[in-house]
């Protein structure tokens, strides 16, 4: 089964806004934007909206020209999405799993379910009794497919119901090409060529199709998968909607506070509520969030991740306290929850019977969370080595207490120094043959005698990411007279043809 939400974005709009289809300030002509970089842009518009010209795609200024009046209102697209979640939980009803159908779309299995409502002309009656009471715009429509069906609900009758004994193709045949779930580049592509219909795909040969369309891999650029998903030829995968009960605990309150001392003691308590949550649960919390209700009804939300699973109430309140400077309380707050939204396992384990080591320390997770907190997530950061040969290259940056990775073994590298430039300084070089070691060397306005020389060690490029004239580097540990040591290179062979003659380059300094 198939439900299509069509206005789901003016709907969720509607009820956060306790109006109700057609009444008060929906009746006027209203329109959702979003901000693009060339002005404001209508992502949905009510009925009263679509019917002075307002259309999703078309500019605010267009519309505007069109209906002078028109109303709008900011478009909430990750707001869309998690109604969407909980509608396809709720949709469960009718079937024993549903999966999403971006943005404003599911899909409920029901198969050998119908019988249960009496038949599947009253599960589709049912269906659409729920979305009516709930003030939703829904189409519905049950095929064998799950291609069929969204044909079906987006273009075809409203409640329609494709029998699996039935033949798909001749019902399909007048649906327009857009009820294959494609591309629009794929569907101007097909309108170019006279295929406007589904039946008129029937009549082209599947070859000429496959050659046309044979380097279009995904489902959406092809229409030749597209059919065969859509008369059950080739499954449809299809991710299923499940639910996840979330560590949740709240505290409502007699009277509303506005201090700062009474919501840290709020906080404790809801902090000790959640370890006993998760205690139970076996897991710790990695994200969590803390709600807290005004009065007034607006909702402030703060948020704290962890670097490893924790349920420590002091840790908690410590790294909120910092959260919630500033804090503007109103005329009160009247409820506070706390909602872990990302958890993980985390075994109980034996203490130290003697707690001197955690009395006059503080763990090293406990620290980078602070440090987190209080520098950004971005600041703290640790390097770890990455599989390239290329110096400026060999190492990426990571959470600090994530896991190492697994490639760091696979690449030997020869000794490195330890200051390593940002970019390397190109210097002038004094030397015997073209191909030889380095003399002398001018650098930062200085001309510096060579006494040592190591190397060379050639590092040729990373063909797969540069252009095939990158040209390969020589590197050499050098050392002057008064025994400081560099790592320089040469960048590039005579006569490789590949460019002029060699450059030379300073890329670090050793200790």
């Amino acid at each position: 089964m198939a439900i299509w939400l069509a206005q789901l974005a003016v709907d969720r709009w509607r009820h956060s806004n306790g109006l109700r289809r057609g009444e008060g300030a929906d009746a006027a002509p209203t329109v959702l934007i979003s901000e693009t970089a060339h002005g404001p842009r209508i992502a949905a518009a009510n009925a009263a909206g679509r019917a002075a010209g307002a259309r999703a795609g078309m500019m605010l200024a267009d519309a505007r020209t069109l209906c002078p009046q028109i109303a709008v209102a900011l478009s909430d697209p990750a707001g869309d999405l998690a109604l969407l979640e909980k509608l396809a939980l709720w949709a469960q009803r009718w079937g024993p799993w549903s999966a999403l159908d971006p943005p404003d779309g599911l899909i409920v299995d029901v198969t050998a379910v119908a019988h249960l409502f009496g038949g599947e002309q009253h599960l589709i009656a049912d269906a659409r009794a729920a979305f009516i009471a709930r003030d939703l715009a829904a189409r519905v429509a049950i095929a064998p497919t799950a291609g069929a069906a969204w044909a079906l609900a987006h273009y075809g009758a409203d409640g329609a119901i494709l029998a699996p004994d039935e033949d798909a193709m001749m019902r399909l045949a007048d649906l327009p090409v857009a009820a294959l779930r494609l591309d629009p580049d794929v569907l101007a592509v097909l309108r170019r060529l006279g295929l406007k219909r589904i039946g008129d795909l029937g009549g082209v040969g599947r070859d000429a199709l496959q050659r046309r369309f044979r380097n279009r891999k995904s489902p959406t650029a092809n229409p030749l998968v597209r059919m065969d998903q859509l008369l059950a030829r080739v499954p449809e995968p299809l991710l299923p909607v499940l639910p996840r009960d979330v560590p949740l605990v709240e505290r409502r309150l007699l009277e509303p506070i506005r201090h700062r001392d009474l919501l840290d003691q709020v906080l404790r308590d809801l902090a000790g509520d959640m370890a006993r949550e998760l205690e139970g649960r076996g897991q710790g919390a990695r994200r969590l969030e803390l709600g807290l209700w005004r009065v007034d009804g607006e909702v402030v939300v703060r948020a704290v991740e962890f670097s490893t699973a924790t349920r420590d109430p002091a840790h908690i309140c410590r790294l909120f306290a910092a959260r919630l400077d500033g804090i503007d309380a109103g005329f009160g707050i009247e409820l506070l929850r706390l909602r872990a939204s990302w958890s993980e396992q985390l075994a109980l384990s034996q203490r130290d019977i003697e707690h001197a080591a955690e009395a006059h320390g503080t763990s090293l997770s406990a620290c980078i969370d602070r440090l987190t907190v209080r520098l950004g997530p971005q600041a703290v950061r640790r390097p770890v080595p990455y599989p390239s040969h290329l110096p400026e290259r060999a190492q990426r940056w990571q959470p600090p207490l994530a896991a190492m990775p697994t490639s760091q073994g696979e690449l030997a590298f020869h000794l490195r120094p330890l200051k390593l430039f940002d970019r390397p300084e190109p210097i002038s070089v004094l030397y015997a043959t073209p191909d030889g070691y380095p003399r002398a060397f001018r650098w930062r306005g200085a001309v510096r005698e060579v006494v040592r020389v190591e190397g060379p060690e050639r590092i040729a490029p990373e063909w797969w990411r540069e252009r095939s004239t990158a040209r390969l580097r020589d590197y050499y540990r050098i050392e002057d007279r008064q025994g400081r040591r560099y790592w320089m290179y040469r960048h590039g062979l005579v006569g490789d043809g590949r460019g002029d003659l060699p450059l030379w380059y300073l890329h670090g300094l050793y200790g």
